[in-house]
Order: C-alpha cells, then sequence, then structure tokens
C-alpha cells in the first residue's frame, strides 16, 4: 500500500512506558490505590486496565509499612506508581525514611512464583554478588494474608535514578557509567548454573514437576516468564495439543522444546472466525505443521557447535535501562543500585544477544537530525565492556543473526501470524549451507505457486507493521496503543482523524488499481476502530 509506505515519520521503535507517579497525603483519599490509572490504551482499553486492577486492602498494607519502619509513627505522605506490571507505592514515614510497596498485577507472571522468584534472585544475588540492589524489608507470597496481595516491601535504593541524571553528565561520564554497570553485569553473568528456569527459594510452596537445588536454599524451577503462562492480556492458553512445558530445563534441546511446546499451547482447538485475527494468521493446522518442523530445525541448530557455545546458562537483568538504575546524586559515574528483579531467568547465553539497553542506543542520522556522538560512542563503550567482562554474550551477540533468530520467534506465531515464522524458517533454508550447518535442513521449502502466496502474505504483514509502527509514532504512543491519561482524549481525536485520512487514501489508490481495499486496511489497523473506548 503506497500511502503507508509514504507515512515518513522520524521515530524511536522502542517505546518504554514510564512509570509514572501522583502523590497524596494519608490524611486524603484522592488517589485510588487500586485502580490503573497512568494510562489509556487504543486497543482493548477496558481489557487493559481491569487486568492491572489489584483489590488489596491499602490501610493494612499501610500499617504493615509502619510496622517495618523502627522510629516511624505515622506516614507522612506516599506516591503511587505505575508500570506495566507492578502497582508500586514509595510512603514517606514522619521519620523522613522512604519504604517502598510493591504489588504485582494478574499480568505480571504466575502467582505466588513471580514474587517467590523475584525474592529469591535478590537475595541470591545480594549473598553471591556484590551489585547492590536494595534490601527487601518483608514479602509474601501468598494472596490470601492480611493485605490480600502478594507484595514486596523494601528499603529505597540510595542515589538518583540513571534517567535523571544521564542528560546532565558528560560524554566521559557517561562512558564511565557504562564500565561501572557492566563490571556489576558481570558479577552476575559470570555465575554457573546447572540449568535453564527461574530462581526460587527450595520451600516455594508450589508443585514443581522438578526442581534443581543449589546451595544455601535456593533452587532453579520453572521460567516464571510471562510467555510460558496463561497472563497476557487478551491471549489465552490451550492444551490440547500440548502439556505444559516451563521448565526447568536441563539442556539446550529440552529448552527448545519448551519454546515450541508454549507455541503449541497458543493455539485454539478450533480455527475462530476470520476478524478475530490478521488475514496472514493461518489456520491451526498450519501452526501445528509450521511449529513441527519448526522443532526439527531449531534441534538441528541447537547440535552447531557456535550454538552450544552461546547457550552457556545465564542470569541476567531482564529490563536493564536507566529508570531500573540508580546513581550518586553528587557521582552519577557510581551505580548505587539496581531495581525491578521480576521476571528474572536463567536463560541460554544467546537470548540476550539482541539487549541492547536505553543508555547504549544510538539513532542513524537523518537529514532532520545529525548523528548524535555522544550516544555512538556509548553504544561502542557497551559493546567493548560486553567483549571484555561478559564473553558469555558477547559471544552469542557475535554471531549471525539468522542462526538465533528461528528460536526467538518459534513460540509467538500464533501472535504474529502463521507467515512471520514461516519466512524464517524460508531464510535459515536458503542460507543453510552459506551458514556452514551440518546436513540439511529440516524445512523443505515451499513450490513456486505456495512461494507466490506465501510471498502475497507476507507483504501484507510487512504492511501491518509498518503501518502499526508508524501510526504509534504518528500518535506518540506505545506499540500497543498506550498513551499517558492526560493525553487520551487528544489522543482519540488524532487516531480518528489518522484513520479517516488513511481510508480517503485507501479509496483513491483504489479507484486507480491498487488492491486494497477499505476492509483489507480494517483488517490490519492495529488499534480499535467504530467502538467507544
Amino acid at each position: 500500500m503506497s500511502f503507508i509506505k509514504s507515512m515518513e515519520i522520524t521515530c524511536v521503535d522502542d517505546y518504554n512506558k514510564p512509570s509514572f507517579s501522583t502523590t497524596g497525603d494519608c490524611l486524603t483519599t484522592n488517589l485510588d490505590p487500586y485502580t490503573y490509572t497512568t494510562g489509556r490504551w487504543l486497543h482493548r482499553d477496558k481489557l487493559e486496565r481491569d487486568s492491572r486492577y489489584i483489590r488489596f486492602d491499602f490501610d493494612a498494607l499501610r500499617k504493615k509499612v509502619i510496622e517495618l519502619c523502627p522510629g516511624a509513627v505515622s506516614i507522612v505522605s506516599y506516591e503511587k506508581e505505575e508500570g506495566g506490571f507492578n502497582r508500586i507505592f514509595v510512603f514517606t514515614c514522619d521519620n523522613a525514611r522512604r519504604i517502598v510497596a510493591r504489588l504485582p498485577t494478574l499480568i505480571a507472571g504466575p502467582r505466588r512464583l513471580t514474587t517467590n522468584s523475584e525474592v529469591a534472585t535478590i537475595r541470591y544475588l545480594k549473598s553471591n554478588t556484590d551489585v547492590p540492589i536494595p534490601t527487601i524489608l518483608e514479602w509474601n507470597d501468598d494472596p490470601s494474608n492480611p493485605i490480600g496481595s502478594e507484595y514486596i516491601i523494601m528499603e529505597h535504593a540510595s542515589g538518583v535514578q540513571l534517567h535523571q541524571k544521564w542528560p546532565t553528565m558528560s560524554g566521559e561520564q557517561q562512558i564511565t557509567c557504562i564500565q561501572s554497570i557492566i563490571m556489576n553485569i558481570q558479577q552476575i553473568s559470570a555465575i554457573d548454573f546447572p540449568a535453564y528456569g527461574s530462581l526460587y527459594f527450595t520451600d516455594v510452596p508450589v508443585d514443581f514437576a522438578s526442581r534443581y537445588p543449589l546451595d544455601q536454599g535456593f533452587c532453579i524451577g520453572p521460567n516464571c516468564g510471562t510467555r510460558y503462562w496463561d497472563c497476557n492480556v487478551g491471549e489465552s492458553r490451550y492444551y490440547s495439543l500440548t502439556k505444559p512445558n516451563m521448565g526447568p530445563w536441563t539442556d539446550l534441546s529440552a529448552y527448545c522444546d519448551g519454546l515450541i511446546d508454549t507455541g503449541l499451547s497458543r493455539l485454539p482447538p478450533v480455527d475462530p472466525i476470520r476478524h478475530d485475527g490478521p488475514p496472514y494468521r493461518g489456520s491451526v493446522e498450519t501452526h501445528v505443521n509450521l511449529l513441527t518442523v519448526g522443532r526439527d530445525v531449531i534441534h538441528a541448530l541447537s547440535k552447531d557447535p557456535r550454538i552450544i557455545n552461546a547457550a552457556a546458562p545465564t542470569l541476567y537483568h531482564p529490563d536493564l535501562h536507566k529508570r531500573n538504575i540508580f546513581v550518586s546524586d553528587d557521582d552519577p559515574t557510581i551505580v548505587t543500585g539496581f531495581i525491578d528483579w521480576q521476571s528474572s531467568s536463567i536463560e541460554p547465553a544467546f537470548v540476550y544477544a539482541d539487549e541492547m539497553p536505553d543508555f547504549a542506543t544510538s539513532m542513524p542520522p537523518s537529514e532532520d537530525e545529525p548523528a548524535d556522538i555522544n550516544a555512538e560512542l556509548c553504544r561502542q563503550a557497551f559493546n567493548v565492556c560486553l567483549q571484555c567482562l561478559v564473553p558469555k554474550i558477547w559471544a552469542a551477540r557475535a554471531l549471525d543473526d539468522d542462526l538465533l533468530r528461528p528460536f526467538r520467534y518459534c513460540h509467538r506465531t500464533w501472535r504474529d501470524g502463521a507467515v512471520a515464522f514461516r519466512q524464517e524458517l524460508i531464510e535459515i533454508s536458503n542460507r543453510w549451507r552459506e551458514l556452514k550447518l551440518t546436513n540439511s535442513c529440516p524445512y523443505v521449502l515451499p513450490t513456486s505457486d505456495e512461494l507466490l502466496i506465501h510471498q502475497k502474505d507476507f507483504g501484507t504483514f510487512e504492511t501491518a507493521q509498518n503501518l502499526k509502527r508508524r501510526l504509534a509514532c504518528l500518535l506518540d504512543t506505545a506499540p500497543d496503543g498506550w498513551v499517558p491519561t492526560h493525553l487520551w482524549e487528544a489522543t482519540k481525536v488524532a487516531h480518528k482523524e489518522a484513520f479517516n485520512e488513511v481510508v480517503l487514501a485507501v479509496k483513491s489508490e483504489s479507484a486507480g488499481g491498487q488492491s486494497m481495499s477499505e476492509e483489507d486496511l480494517k483488517e490490519i489497523w492495529p488499534f480499535d476502530i467504530n467502538k467507544e473506548y
């Protein structure tokens, strides 16, 4: 579609939802502690907000905070902060001490396991490294407790968030800070683990099919990342084709099975009606066939010595960005704390190969924006530090990306569409010999007629992705349509205007012989239309 391709907008693809905060004192009730109020969504707005509602006893939480703060009699103020998966309260007590309480939403991960694993990960790292992490004062992974929700109560990190200091830091300070960050990551990634999964306490009150004990009262259990569990908004899990497979896994072959089984668990028992998904999604049978051969492909890849060398079980920070790093207010090159360890997991090192934190991201220059020299130097410094200090991950980053892409996308075929994973299989099959892989690729390339159909569907997929990316930039939203509450009304109006403008362009192009119709456009439009939010 030429109009969509001509929507020239300079944007950043990776939009990180900031955590907004509101402040109140303990005598007022103007803040709603239970409801998600930070933003709205242009797609599935009510479902997204309802999934983040937390029912609990706020008074009981405040009393607990006072109990954990010696010398405090009352709370003088609090801030409510919201990320995508947690409700966070920063309490200031009458003795000036600040205490943080984190409560997970229903979409944060599996109940009990998510909280237990986050606490276990923090305690494990504090016992086995010098990485600065705020001290946990009390936690509870049983939602039947008096507060009525799982929670973690901890000391506030010392210093200030790196994102607040970063714009005023010199280039030399930024590079020194990156070195300090990676020196901490070095300690974490250097730990050897016997299996893939997530860390837990050995007495976690949930039955595992298996667990692998570590010393000091810890163990490796199921991966608590949301990809493996039925906790994603608008995505159901069905186990008609496979049993749940969340780990732990002792070898790469078993890990590969976990990825494919996760993809199969997303497939419904029968094909849904057409308007429930994009036209390039494909039938359930198509997905089953692709995932079946996809299992053979990633198993074959997992036997390659280069993949094996980059697959050591590795722990890493799950969201290494400036908002989750605290530095000294006086000297921002000194890292004083890392926060948000939720959903940390022990993965093959190559899983982190494409991770690029926001402090090491540089945008290519354009006519309107010259190259940012400092940003490019920070990117280079990050890579050099990884190469020297974190060889596990650097070895993975040095691999040809086509070797890793099938692992990255095989578990999400139902979300992306069958055409997307089929394209990955076609590309790896075409490059099999060039990549010096042994034997032949298990995936048999499509016939010429099948390839024509695939290319048409993949063109529609690319158009849909391009439309979504450009709309998000045009409307200044996250890729999923999230927008801050204070911009909601204006964004709704802008969204409707954008849709009407594209419809007019489609009708004009259709009159000129272009193939896309208004109905075709509606099928790939990423946000909700013709409905009240």
